[in-house]
């Protein structure tokens, strides 16, 4: 047993391995589940390929000590010194995405929005192209209303299928929750499991629209490299990748992290970037911006886990 295995101080661990199997590891880096490729190491690690072992693993953690969730690892830092606890990875799980009725489809959390959006397209459903601008999974983009091109991911849910941190399941509508730019409240204690999306009878969306918008992100921000998406929230009425254009931070490098030459809002691991390189340039960015504009910009990244 490994020194962060028997940090866990649960007795059981042996007997979790053995009813789960190689889904679930011990001691495992967190980097290659990352967008950024960096990060340190989880505790446990557990790779569900179906609901019910989902649903048992949450059962069976103790509910005292940390329990994580991701989906494609987008918007997601993990710190170097790695994370305490377990982290649920939910990109093994089937991703279903099914039509109810002439309006309405029910898609599970792990989806990721470019397969959503490409299958909303072919059934004539919509709004829906802005989904293939969101570089993550639909559980993600339910946790922190992602959005692009104008449209936001709440704006087309009906309602939501969530597991408790008890292991059961509950079902939710729209009106549950606050929604904000960026921001998700009465979520709580649970993670989101699939959600039913209603569209506009009378939107009727374009593959050749949702190909546009494809092109320009190819053509406008930096695909081919390890990033998080997205660094900061655009302010009321501003960009933030024009704040740190003109504060003349594009290219500005901090370790092996460094600030997109092709768009100032995405920071990118150019070589062998640790996590911390990348935070130390997210505050530098934030710093000079609040000094040369007065601005006071807020990351869409969240942080896990522990710096050393």
């Amino acid at each position: 047993m490994s020194a962060h295995q028997a940090a866990i101080e649960w007795s059981n661990a042996h007997h979790l391995q053995e009813r789960f199997g190689d889904a679930i590891s011990f001691d495992a880096s967190m980097a290659q589940h990352t967008s950024w490729r960096v990060g340190g190491r989880a505790q446990v690690l557990f790779q569900p390929r179906d609901e019910s072992s989902l649903i048992e693993f949450v059962s069976l953690w103790p509910t005292s000590l940390p329990l994580h969730w991701i989906g494609l690892g987008s918007n997601l830092l993990v710190r170097d010194g790695g994370v305490r606890g377990a982290v649920v990875t939910t990109k093994k799980l089937p991703n279903a995405v099914t039509r109810d009725d002439a309006v309405t489809v029910s898609a599970s959390a792990g989806v990721p929005c470019t397969t959503l959006a490409r299958q909303l397209v072919r059934w004539s459903l919509g709004p829906s192209e802005f989904f293939a601008g969101i570089p993550g999974s639909l559980g993600g983009a339910l946790t922190m209303n992602a959005g692009a091109h104008g449209n936001e991911t709440w704006d087309v849910v009906h309602d939501v299928r969530l597991l408790m941190r008890d292991g059961t399941l509950a079902y939710r509508g729209r009106d549950t929750f606050q929604t904000t730019y960026r921001t998700v409240t009465g979520q709580g204690d649970a993670w989101f499991l699939s959600a039913r999306l209603r569209f506009d009878p009378q939107y009727v969306p374009s593959a050749e629209h949702m190909k546009a918008l494809q092109d320009k992100r190819k053509q406008t921000q930096p695909l081919g490299l390890p990033s998080c998406g997205s660094v900061f929230r655009n302010p009321d009425g501003d960009h933030a990748a024009r704040l740190i254009e003109t504060a003349g931070l594009k290219g500005k490098v901090i370790g092996g992290a460094q600030v997109s030459p092709k768009h100032a809002n995405f920071i990118i691991n150019v070589g062998e970037a640790s996590a911390a390189d990348i935070e130390s340039l997210i505050t530098h960015v934030m710093q000079t911006v609040l000094d040369t504009h007065g601005v006071q910009l807020r990351h869409e990244v969240r942080f896990l886990g522990d710096a050393t």
